[in-house]
């Protein structure tokens, strides 16, 4: 903020120079301005409301206890139905604790890895009308589903989310970092977007659509391509969008509140933060021509999220620049001379920590009214948020339109993989579903199409999921990956960077 407030000054009298960081900060203060004022008009909705449920948990892989514990308050809170959705390896321990749930919770098997296939089997086998998607380390607080099907009574109504919250963040700085940054989201972001009735992203911890609306999209959401390329990540972005264009709304619900875990390593945590990076923007310059159309606030919540570090990557670039050729307005030359010396310096730096501090605790002011402890963590807050967040989000900007899988999960699709590749080459349309497993309890899954919790099909109900038995010798034929296609079209968003960063480049030569 001190150095916010001296670049207006100069911006004001001298009159014949722009500040780049100047620029920043007003976008920072704009958008949250927008978000207060937006926010403060979301109510969640109290009335109760009836309906079918189907909850569909895709999983690759999870400790033992903490998958029993997801089962178990899912089932306690009585969904119609639990689907679980095992994609890539078997896993014997998993398919073992879903048999302790029978007939509550049943599962099937798939080898093609990959969220959005696990997603496609599990709404194909469903049979509520609310068919509710849940990230399978995810652990439900009472009342969250009856909670977040409260929404639904409105038919404008396509998509719910839920508040959440990370587990345990007191163990490392890096989850208490999470916890913070999801706090954020839930006490500006989401209250505000949900007030239009267009939230961009439903995170997908868990989420809910109605089912008529996912079957309706599903091609589109195992097929569409954008820049030459099909992402299988940000699969809940993507769902929100073919929601929103369907002409429906996608709201967020406070009173429905889930905990999820958060990485303990860095490493992790950035694969996991440059995913999320990649898909958010590649879906908003996807969805950007119906924003700018249908909901421009959400277009400027989002285009404001790609160029902020562009803006302080020029900033910083023109830092170093002046510094070496000696150019530009001493902003501080004021304070250098009333205190000569060490003691000026001292004075430049306290102030702009304090500044800076102030600064974001205005913009953190809900958040520090939970939790007020959190004040002596700020200068923590900002230095991580913007050393750490803003590369990751500029690597994700550039490198949107490469092949690339989820980097988290240990036998998750990575793109390009001879599976996909083997599903591309058989047929144009979606890919097709491979169910291998037969229940204990009831008939097989992917015959069981619509039915009961039970596994027991209704007479005359249509079968979901189209079913192929594929050979063993021809799923080892397959040994060599093939050679991945030049796409011309990843070179776009380094033209879109590139030229941004020019444009700025010009106010320092």
């Amino acid at each position: 903020m001190f150095i916010f407030i001296l670049q207006m000054r100069q911006m004001l009298t001298a009159q014949n120079e722009l500040y780049l960081f100047a620029v920043f900060s007003v976008l920072i203060w704009a958008l949250w301005v927008l978000k207060v004022v937006l926010s403060r008009r979301y109510r969640a909705v109290t009335a109760p409301y009836t309906t079918t449920t189907s909850v569909v948990i895709p999983v690759v892989d999870e400790p033992e206890d903490l998958f029993r514990d997801v089962l178990t308050r899912i089932v306690a809170q009585g969904p119609t139905e639990t689907i679980v959705v095992i994609n890539g390896k078997p896993n014997p321990a998993l398919e073992a604790i879903c048999d302790e749930f029978a007939p509550a919770v049943r599962w099937v098997h798939t080898p093609i890895p990959g969220k959005r296939n696990a997603v496609k089997i599990g709404t194909e086998l469903s049979g509520g009308d609310i068919v509710v998607l849940v990230d399978s380390d995810t652990i439900w607080t009472p009342g969250a589903l009856s909670e977040l099907v409260k929404p639904f009574a409105d038919p404008a109504v396509g998509g719910v989310t839920t508040r959440q919250r990370i587990l345990e963040p007191e163990r490392s700085w890096i989850t208490r970092w999470a916890d913070w940054l999801e706090n954020t989201r839930a006490l500006y972001s989401m209250p505000a977007q949900s007030a239009l009735g267009q939230i961009g992203c439903l995170p997908g911890r868990t989420i809910a659509f109605r089912r008529r609306i996912l079957m309706s999209v599903m091609d589109k959401f195992m097929t569409e391509r954008f820049l030459g390329v099909f992402l299988e990540v940000s699969d809940d972005r993507t769902l929100t969008n073919l929601t929103l264009k369907a002409g429906y709304k996608t709201v967020y619900q406070a009173t429905s509140l889930v905990y999820t875990d958060a990485p303990l390593q860095l490493k992790k945590l950035y694969k996991q933060q440059l995913r999320w990076a990649r898909g958010s923007q590649y879906n908003t310059l996807r969805m950007l021509p119906w924003m700018l159309g249908h909901a421009p606030v959400l277009a400027i919540f989002f285009l404001t999220d790609i160029v902020l570090p562009f803006l302080l990557l020029g900033t910083i670039g023109g830092w170093i620049y002046r510094a070496a050729t000696h150019s530009g307005e001493n902003l501080y030359a004021a304070i250098l001379a009333t205190y000569t010396g060490m003691s000026g310096w001292v004075w430049v730096v306290g102030l702009m920590l304090v500044s800076s501090v102030l600064s974001m605790s205005i913009r953190q002011v809900r958040h520090l009214q939970e939790k007020p402890s959190d004040f002596f963590r700020l200068p923590l807050f900002i230095i991580v948020s913007t050393l750490f967040l803003m590369p990751i989000r500029l690597m994700g900007f550039f490198r949107m339109a490469h092949a690339a899988g989820w980097g988290t999960r240990a036998g998750a699709y990575a793109g390009g993989g001879d599976l996909i590749a083997e599903l591309e080459a058989s047929s144009a349309s979606a890919p097709v579903d491979l169910v291998d497993r037969t229940p204990p309890h009831g008939v097989p899954l992917a015959a069981a199409g619509r039915g009961p919790a039970h596994g027991t099909a209704p007479s005359g109900a249509p079968v979901a999921t189209a079913v192929q038995t594929r050979r063993r010798t021809q799923a080892g034929s397959v040994k060599q990956r093939r050679a991945h296609r030049l796409n011309p079209l990843a070179g776009v968003p380094y033209v879109i960077g590139l030229v941004l960063m020019a444009s700025m480049a010009v106010l320092y030569v």
